[in-house]
């Protein structure tokens, strides 16, 4: 009998689409626990389920390796909040898209090329079109938590591949997820209290804990051991898209044509960066 075998390209898809869509969910259940709420439950429902997955275990480990995952947690914890944060004022679509400019600017930073920093700026234009506002209705707040999570970002990406140098396979991740775990939760609890116990919310975190985390961290990490890191980080480039997507399935939420503009820019842009060869670049 023969074993099917997916391809890495569709695993890829495969975690974009359910991030996004996830991310969708978690817009939902904002409206109900809040952001801090949101991401305690997702986090709280995850860890358990890495856990069991990965079993990872401190046996032999260094002050350097735990100070690593450590650090890796409390940004993951910070990412996910501030992200949730701007969901709460913000498109989906519009969110993501502004968050994406964190690691586009890292990418550009570590290869110092100027078809990079000319990519950025497009990226910068495409984040101002994706307003599609005047000044004054421009949410300012939400931006800033976007720009936040993007920031918190790029700091996720150098953190993970100095984790994952020292944790093999889901172990670092599954520590991480329990250090963030920990940051998030007592917040979570003390903001969305009782609400946190009500079956839709725990449905409803259910669902995003295994969309938001343990399906795609899984499907990425499968498949980044048969795929090109360049190839990579041209799939995730397709964020912003997949997540205007599934906000206006799940949530309604239209953008307009000069928003879908700014969104193609910051697209553009991220494939740009990303098909620069990997020893001038970092992955997205």
């Amino acid at each position: 009998m023969r074993t099917l075998r997916v391809p890495p390209t569709a695993m890829v898809l495969g975690g974009v689409v359910s991030v996004q869509f996830g991310g969708a969910l978690a817009a939902k259940l904002i409206q109900t626990l809040g952001a801090p709420g949101t991401v305690a439950l997702r986090l709280a429902m995850a860890v358990p389920i890495l856990l069991l997955i990965a079993r990872p275990s401190l046996r032999n480990r260094t002050k350097r390796d735990l100070l690593a995952v450590v650090a890796f947690g409390i940004v993951l914890g910070l990412m996910n909040l501030s992200f949730y944060l701007s969901l709460e004022r913000l498109p989906l679509g519009v969110a993501v898209t502004i968050e994406f400019i964190g690691p586009l600017g890292l990418a550009a930073a570590m290869s110092r090329k100027r078809r990079d920093l000319i990519a950025v700026a497009a990226a910068a234009l495409g984040v101002v079109l994706v307003n599609g506002q005047e000044l004054e209705a421009v949410d300012w707040v939400g931006i800033g938590f976007a720009a936040l999570a993007g920031a918190l970002w790029a700091c996720y990406i150098l953190l993970s591949a100095e984790t994952g140098r020292r944790f093999a396979q889901l172990d670092g991740l599954a520590l991480a997820m329990v250090v963030s775990a920990l940051i998030t939760v007592p917040i979570g609890i003390s903001s969305a209290g009782a609400e946190l116990l009500h079956w839709h919310s725990l449905t409803l975190g259910l669902a995003i804990a295994l969309l938001s985390s343990v399906l795609p961290y899984s499907l990425e990490t499968l498949a980044l051991r048969r795929m090109k890191p360049a190839v990579f980080g041209v799939l995730m480039s397709l964020e912003p898209a997949v997540g205007a997507t599934a906000g206006y399935l799940i949530l309604g939420q239209r953008l307009a044509p000069i928003q879908l503009i700014g969104m193609a820019c910051v697209v553009g842009a991220s494939i740009a960066i990303t098909r620069t060869p990997r020893s001038e670049a970092p992955d997205i």
